[in-house]
């Protein structure tokens, strides 16, 4: 993987200091050579990589004690402190980590973006300087194999699954409601801050028995531990703005962020096919507070609070004068976990979120208010008997509370509709490795669940082989069990779960700063909810019979060696996917599929214009769609979809960047399906009307500044 500490000593170079010289060479117990190790300077942007020979050497502004850190993976990381110009001219031999064969066990369709992880896909760098991203954590997801493009959606659409598959948890923790309601094509965005987190794991199948209610996948997101500093970070917006700050005494730290965000200056810039009646209006803000008692423990306390409100008319070839769609949406969400080692190989943890979020919403000339009240409460303990043997067992128990008011005002009639959903889960898991090439994990869950008053039973196992020094197989097996959603819940009490099973071989191959995994999969769904009807509505006749399959290759490569300060990656998926659900009158792809899936991201740092360039492009085959005037379901399918986006920031000096984004850059006119008329014209053909994105493109220009007590952090990760 190229780390990140070319491109942090880069942006050191416009300093002045005095520069001391670092040297060494990188060995591993035997005296051969290690390639590829990182080595830095803790707390500093000063660092490099060995080469072949395990040389290395760097120069460095610091002075006075300092520590180096080596490290590399499935070796012990290497600290020295010393005065600078001590640290030249060393042998550094690093320790096998026995500990570390825990990276041997990821589990089948799984990616990592963090620094620790050893299978990284992403860095929480690329979270957030992906071009068509626009700073969103499930905006760059999208980019990596297993996820079909769904621009007017916004969220993760995964191996054939639909995004109420795609479950996601913050510090292992059920985040209710992560996105913000938007209207018809427009994207939605994901509610937290991405710079708030130090590591995130998208499971795209195969999961850990820990995580439940996820037919297809998983993205877990964890909070930082502990800010390494104070800083102030402030952000000027085309639209709206933001400002940050973390404060930190003794044992304990404060992070809040807060933004405002109007697009009425954006729009009336760059008018869009709506009518905005009153054009979108959000804030947000976030905190999170730490304690640590000791060593071992730490106490995380997370909470989030979002206002969002709109009105608009959008074409429908249904409404003469439009469909009128408002919506007004808070959202309180609060997270609180903590974490202790205890020693003998235990540890525990636990922690409980809850989410309140209450809707408003205007459907023409009718009136839906729903609110709901969501709680997580989970405890977990670990023990690990060896390096070779570790266990891992749980408990947790889910509240779902929903209520929702519908005015029809045609009849001045109000209906009701709640339910309440408990769940109650149980969970085990054992790593076992057998040696440093081969190891498993097997685990089960169990689950009973109030509504429908069943009990589920999961097992889960996967196993990795370490065939060589750099490549590795792995296989993996699960049954996964969902309920239904709300909008079915509502209306009927004798749905059971959904379910489906996973089957997955992967192959990774790793090495410095390159990395290579195909994946192949078939995945089994049963038990999906139909209904009859147009719509799913109080008359519809609601049953369990539905059923389906995806089946499938994902392809990744992701270069960051071979082309100076150049990082890149592609990401290509192939699906194959049928399904027998909602009012389907047969198996068919579903419009939300696509075949064939593409994705290029690449990302320059130009050293003498001090500005990172990146470029995303993502392809798609088209969708299903069901024409009238032909006989058939789902019998015709859109245009392929094609989006190139840019981004450019640009270091006006250490701590202050300008940044600049657009995606779809090309304008090319994007079609997500058609829209029919209710009934057909004089000549017996039904007219229609393209679904494509309210604005074919989006500017984004943004100012970022931040004061921190190094005076060298920036915002940079964070765009």
């Amino acid at each position: 993987m190229k780390p990140i500490f070319t491109l942090l000593v880069v942006l050191t170079t416009f300093f002045s200091f005095a520069q001391t010289s670092i040297s060494g060479k990188v060995l591993d117990a035997k005296g051969n050579p290690i390639e590829g190790a990182n080595i830095y300077l803790e707390g500093t942007y000063d660092g490099t990589s060995s080469d072949k020979n395990g040389d290395f050497s760097f120069t460095t502004s610091e002075e006075n004690l300092q520590t180096l850190v080596v490290s590399f993976v499935s070796f012990e990381t290497f600290m020295k402190t010393d005065k600078v110009e001590n640290l030249r001219n060393l042998s550094i031999k690093l320790k096998e980590d026995v500990n570390t064969l825990d990276a041997v066990v990821i589990n089948a369709g799984t990616f990592d973006a963090g620094e620790k992880a050893r299978a990284v896909a992403l860095k929480p760098l690329d979270i957030v300087t992906t071009a068509s991203a626009l700073g969103d954590v499930v905006g760059a997801f999208q980019t990596l194999p297993g996820t079909s493009a769904n621009d007017e959606d916004g969220r993760l659409f995964v191996r054939g699954g639909d995004a109420e598959e795609t479950q996601i948890f913050i510090d292992g923790i059920r985040v209710f409601n992560p996105f913000v309601p938007t209207g018809n094509n427009i994207p939605t965005r994901g509610r937290f801050s991405p710079f708030l987190f130090k590591g995130m794991s998208f499971s795209t199948g195969g999961y850990s028995a820990e995580y439940g209610q996820a037919l297809s996948s998983v993205l877990a997101l964890n909070t930082i531990d502990q800010p390494t500093q104070e800083k102030t970070d402030i952000q000027f917006m085309t639209v709206g703005l933001g400002v940050g700050n973390t404060q930190i005494w003794g044992k304990n730290s404060f992070s809040i962020n807060t933004s405002y965000i109007n697009l009425a200056p954006y729009q009336y810039a760059f008018p869009d096919r709506n009518q905005w009646n009153e054009p979108y209006e959000g804030a947000s803000g976030e905190m999170v507070y730490r304690y640590q008692p000791n060593e071992d423990g730490l106490l995380k306390l997370y909470g989030a609070f979002s206002y969002s409100n709109f009105d608009l008319i959008q074409e429908n070839i249904n409404f003469e004068n439009g469909f009128n769609f408002g919506l007004q949406n808070t959202n309180l969400y609060f997270n609180g976990s903590y974490k202790q080692r205890l020693g003998n190989g235990w540890k525990v943890s636990g922690g409980i979120g809850y989410t309140n979020d209450t809707s408003d919403i205007n459907l023409d000339n009718d009136n839906v208010d729903n609110a709901e009240n969501s709680a997580h409460f989970k405890v977990k303990a670990q023990k690990r008997y060896s390096s070779r043997l570790k266990f891992n067992f749980g408990a947790e128990y889910f509240i779902t509370d929903f209520n929702e008011d519908f005015l029809q005002n045609a009849t001045s009639n109000t209906f009701n509709y709640n339910f309440d959903n408990n769940i109650f889960g149980v969970f085990t898991e054992a790593d076992i490795f057998f040696s440093k090439k081969l190891a498993t994990k097997i685990g089960v869950r169990l689950e009973n669940n109030e509504f429908s008053n069943e009990f589920t039973f999961s097992p889960r196992a996967s196993i990795a082989y370490k065939a060589g020094k750099n490549d590795q197989f792995s296989l993996a097996y699960g049954q996964f069990y969902q309920n239904a959603r709300n909008e079915y819940l509502k209306f009927a009490d004798n749905l059971t779960s959904e379910k489906a099973t996973h089957y997955i071989a992967n192959y990774q191959f790793i090495k410095d700063r390159q990395q290579f995994r195909v994946e192949g999969y078939y995945k089994k769904y049963d038990n999906l909810v139909k209904y009859d009807g147009a719509v799913a509505n109080p008359f519809s006749n609601f049953t369990n019979t539905g059923d389906g399959y995806a089946q499938g290759i994902d392809v990744f490569w992701r270069d960051g060696k071979n082309i100076k300060n150049f990082d890149y990656w592609v990401s290509y998926s192939y699906l194959d996917t049928e399904r027998d659900f909602k009012n389907y009158p047969t198996k068919a792809t579903p419009n939300f599929a696509s075949t064939h899936n593409l994705s290029v991201v690449g990302k320059y740092w130009v050293d003498s214009w001090k500005t990172q360039v990146g470029l995303s492009y993502r392809f798609a085959t088209g969708r299903t769609y069901t024409n009238p005037n032909i006989n058939g379901f789902l019998n015709e399918q859109t245009k392929n979809y094609n989006s190139v986006s840019l981004n450019v920031a640009y270091l006006i000096s250490q701590q202050k960047i300008l940044y600049f984004s657009v995606n779809n850059v090309l304008g090319t006119e994007n079609v997500f399906g058609y829209d029919y008329k209710n009934q057909p014209n004089a000549n017996g053909v039904f007219e229609r009307q393209a679904l494509r994105p309210n604005a074919d493109q989006f500017f984004f220009v943004g100012f970022f500044w931040s004061i921190s007590d190094d005076n060298k952090s920036n915002q940079l990760d964070n765009l």
